[in-house]
């Protein structure tokens, strides 16, 4: 989650918070009030027909990560960093329903709960807006806007890798050091290339990253144009 751990036991959290949202919307009522500003409607559209690869702009019906390897490398490539980190961040990141109204919906009983596929926090999205060419954009209109996530979650491992010092005593290499910082914000990044020891939650997402690299490497190079 950018910029911040986690203290929620997520397995059980997202199945009772989908319960919730599947009793609001069989309740008939709507799952949130419009999103503020103007931000996309909160519902999800319905899927497009045919195999065609879902929108980058149109968030919804089932989510794989892979889908968005040309965002990715898109925005990779603009942000200066590994486009195969930025992939296995979205698979680390992928462990919750990412459904606009759902993420709307828990939003209601977790008021600082994370926005879009990248799981960003406001208060990060807005320091990693500043300068960009996004810098107009809301937070809240990354549920909607699955590009406007891998953008911004790319501008962030790019403010995270120009944070890093160039010399460092702890045993991680700069990918490790990055996700770590994605996941529990730079200051613990920059303790943890000092030699600091991350907690267990840290240490998890770290093995999931390791976990999920040879298949984001994979996602990223599928469809690649030489």
């Amino acid at each position: 989650m950018a910029g911040v751990r986690s203290g929620w036991r997520w397995p059980v959290v997202v199945v009772a918070a989908a319960l919730l949202y599947g009793v609001v919307r069989a309740a008939g009522g709507p799952p949130s009030p419009a999103p503020p500003r103007s931000a996309p409607s909160a519902s999800a559209p319905a899927p497009p027909s045919g195999p065609a690869r879902p929108s980058a702009t149109t968030a919804a019906g089932p989510y794989d990560p892979a889908d968005y390897a040309p965002e990715v490398r898109r925005r990779a490539g603009q942000a200066g960093v590994s486009a195969q980190l930025l992939m296995a961040i979205l698979y680390n990141e992928s462990y919750k329903p990412h459904d606009p109204g759902f993420e709307r919906s828990w939003q209601k009983y977790k008021p600082d709960a994370a926005f879009g596929i990248g799981n960003m926090h406001r208060a990060t999205f807005d320091a990693t807006r500043k300068g960009r060419d996004f810098a107009g954009r809301a937070w809240d209109e990354l549920p909607d806007d699955r590009d406007l996530a891998v953008e911004a979650a790319a501008w962030y491992l790019h403010d995270l890798a120009a944070a890093l010092p160039a010399h460092r005593t702890g045993p991680y290499g700069t990918n490790d050091l990055l996700a770590l910082g994605y996941n529990t914000g730079q200051g613990n990044m920059l303790a943890f290339a000092r030699g600091a020891t991350p907690g267990s939650q840290a240490r998890t997402y770290l093995d999931k990253l390791h976990a999920n690299w040879a298949e984001a490497g994979r996602a990223v190079r599928s469809g690649e144009t030489s």
